[in-house]
């Protein structure tokens, strides 16, 4: 048997006026899942475990089958090992966004999807300034870095990811702690350096989204996670175009494939991605598919762009799995599952559970389809959701 889940980040959703008070799966033309639908179990599961947050890390952890109140030490540290960085005993990773803050609100975490090479230029300046022993920033992909502190007991702040508050005041959602400072004047002395970064300066003349200045958050040293194969008993590979779920892969044993042009965003790969996951399952028993553009199309607010993603995963990607030599020999299941809803009306998380439907041998059909209304009315619903994982492997839902 291979197995294949499909991770739609932020792809559940609330109704919206302009759909036609439908949700964006329920307006997208999504033939394919709603094959699996008819076919298979639609039910629900709730990646957010109590009193924790409602981050990808968190749910993502959870989706992959592993319980984030046993695991999680933070966002920051799950994506350090796909950059390279080997993160010590006395060593705390600092998640590091290059955002606009305009007239004193957050108006976009990414800096208008800053281009990678634009935003390294802006890290690289912070490094060359403020880099010494024990403080070191690393450039990540488009508006997503680190910072690396030295800390034996930790950096003790209240943090908010900058995602979670777009068009408020930013000095509102400022690290609140015991090291709060320093952290805010690092925050305060990237202002005047970006201001006029030729990076920058380029930005205005384009009429792009200027980077005005770093936010940190998301710290915590590194995790200790099981090996996905001690877990489960199964092989696996993992394709994404973001550090935090490639990080995560790598911290499982999974095999990070590195697929060419795939970019965390809409304009993503989609084709490559379905090819490479069925040419994974050659030589694996299961690949985690993940497709981060529904979600930051919810954080921009973005509807129609949404709705596309999830066209696009539909034809791309879960048509031609469905349609792959190992469905058709019986010996294929596939799980579809976003790790929380990024809802277009509140971009950012909801903390809600997400609809999942599972397809192949063993799964009974519910008469459901694939949408969260449908999914509400399943009798099928996994309060914790790192038991999903684990169930979906064994047809047990």
């Amino acid at each position: 048997m291979k197995y294949v889940v499909i991770c739609p980040d932020g792809a559940a959703d609330w109704p919206i006026s302009s759909l036609g008070n439908k949700t964006p799966l329920e307006a997208a033309h999504i033939p394919n899942i709603n094959r699996m639908s008819v076919e298979g179990a639609v039910g629900r599961a709730m990646h957010i475990p109590p009193d924790m947050d409602n981050g990808s890390d968190i749910c993502c952890m959870s989706l992959l089958g592993f319980d984030p109140a046993k695991h999680h030490t933070g966002r920051a540290p799950l994506e350090a090992k796909s950059l390279g960085i080997d993160l010590g005993p006395e060593d705390i990773a600092i998640r590091c966004n290059t955002v606009a803050v305009e007239d004193g609100l957050m108006f976009d975490f990414t800096a208008g999807h800053i281009k990678t090479a634009e935003s390294k230029q802006l890290i690289q300046e912070m490094e060359s300034r403020f880099g010494c022993d024990g403080m070191h920033f690393y450039p990540g992909v488009s508006y997503r870095h680190l910072l690396v502190v030295r800390k034996p007991d930790g950096v003790k702040a209240l943090c908010t990811p900058p995602h979670n508050i777009p068009g408020k005041p930013a000095d509102s959602f400022l690290p609140k702690g015991e090291d709060a400072a320093f952290l805010i004047d690092l925050m305060d002395q990237s202002k005047p350096i970006f201001a006029h970064h030729p990076v920058n300066d380029a930005r205005r003349k384009e009429g792009e989204t200027v980077a005005s200045q770093i936010w940190l958050w998301g710290q915590g040293p590194r995790p200790s996670l099981p090996l996905f194969i001690d877990s489960y008993g199964k092989t696996g590979a993992m394709i994404s175009a973001v550090d935090l779920l490639r990080s995560l892969g790598m911290y499982l044993g999974l095999e990070v494939l590195n697929v060419p042009n795939i970019t965390g965003y809409i304009d993503t790969d989609y084709v490559a991605k379905g090819q490479w996951a069925i040419n994974a399952l050659d030589n694996h028993d299961l690949v985690f598919v993940h497709v981060e553009a529904p979600d930051e199309c919810g954080h921009q607010g973005d509807a129609p762009n949404k709705v596309a993603a999830l066209e696009r995963i539909d034809s791309d990607i879960v048509g031609p799995i469905l349609n792959s030599r190992f469905a058709q020999s019986d010996d294929l299941r596939i799980l579809i599952c976003p790790d929380h809803p990024t809802p277009v009306a509140l971009k950012c998380h909801a903390t809600e559970p997400s609809p999942f439907v599972a397809w192949g041998p063993g799964f009974l059909p519910t008469g459901l389809r694939y949408s969260e209304s449908q999914a509400k009315q399943s009798k099928l619903f996994v309060e914790r959701g790192y038991e999903l994982m684990g169930r979906f492997l064994k047809a047990e839902l």
